[in-house]
């Protein structure tokens, strides 16, 4: 995707978002300011791995 599709499709979803969702989504993105790429890369990777392994977290917290 282009940045340009990906902008249209952010400001698609953006107008049926409600207020909360939007201010959380905001914060998110003032999150990301000033980070490199890589960081950025690096944290989406490792909340994948989390949201995929939840379940054997939560087992082996127990």
């Amino acid at each position: 995707m282009s940045r340009e599709e990906v902008r249209t499709a952010i400001n698609d979803l953006l107008s049926n978002t409600p207020e909360q969702g939007l201010l959380e989504v905001l914060a998110y993105l003032k999150s990301l300011q000033g980070k490199a790429e890589q960081d950025i890369a690096t944290a989406n990777n490792l909340r994948t791995i989390l949201q995929e392994d939840s379940e054997l977290l939560k087992r082996l917290a127990q």
